[in-house]
């Protein structure tokens, strides 16, 4: 087969793209065990203080930063943070914003959805995982004094986000997705640029052994798909 070369589109250069191909049972074989290996993912929320590599945290961050985005901005920022003083102190501001949702602002129904999960203010797993990774959301970007928005930026940032749980999964760890709102406090406390802005916290660990997940079951296929043949 005759190599190809780079080629010019609009003035921008396009290189070639070799897919990987396998035969129909081995692409039925590589996507059942994916599948498989994905629903073993759950969301814990007890962790081992056991250390995790930084090396291990970067590969996960350039999984996640792999993602497609709009126009190809990348408008994301992970925040990766093992100090354990700056953990402490993003605990206390979480639980704070924590407490005032559980009183105040969460709906009976919201409540009682989440009673089978056993959430609550409490969110030790801040301090217990050895990292935990703030993806936030670049908004816009300054580029020589001029503002520039980003395109379908939560899309981008929510794709990323996704990428980088299966990395996590993937590398043998866990996660929990934790949306403390409002969220502003995080970029506060991480010094981020008003550019930023706080879209998900993500502890990464080892579980703590025991540990326990809710008995939950999946939705299945027909209730989440639908096939147009």
């Amino acid at each position: 087969m005759e190599s190809l070369t780079a080629i010019k589109i609009n003035g921008y250069t396009h290189v070639p793209y070799v897919s990987p191909r396998y035969d129909k049972d081995e692409m039925l074989e590589r996507s059942q065990a994916f599948y498989q290996w994905m629903d073993s993912r759950r969301s814990v929320r007890e962790f081992s203080s056991e250390p995790v590599t930084k090396e291990v945290i970067e590969n996960i961050i350039k999984t996640a930063s792999t993602a497609p985005s709009g126009a190809h901005k990348q408008p994301w920022t992970f925040c990766a943070i093992s100090n354990q003083e700056l953990k402490k102190k993003i605990r206390i501001a979480a639980e704070k914003e924590e407490v005032e949702t559980y009183t105040n602002r969460m709906s009976d129904r919201w409540r009682n959805d989440l009673a089978p999960l056993a959430t609550d203010a409490n969110k030790p797993f801040i301090e217990e995982a050895p990292w935990i990774i703030v993806a936030c959301k670049r908004v816009y970007e300054h580029e020589e004094a001029v503002k520039h928005n980003n395109y379908y930026v939560n899309e981008s940032i929510g794709i990323a986000s996704g990428m980088l749980i299966a990395a996590i999964h993937n590398a043998g760890l866990v996660t929990l997705t934790h949306t403390p709102s409002p969220m502003n406090f995080l970029t506060k406390m991480l010094d981020r640029p008003s550019n930023e802005r706080a879209f998900l916290l993500l502890p990464v660990g080892y579980p703590k052994q025991p540990s326990y997940v809710p008995d939950l079951e999946r939705k299945p296929l027909e209730e989440v798909s639908v096939f147009y043949e």
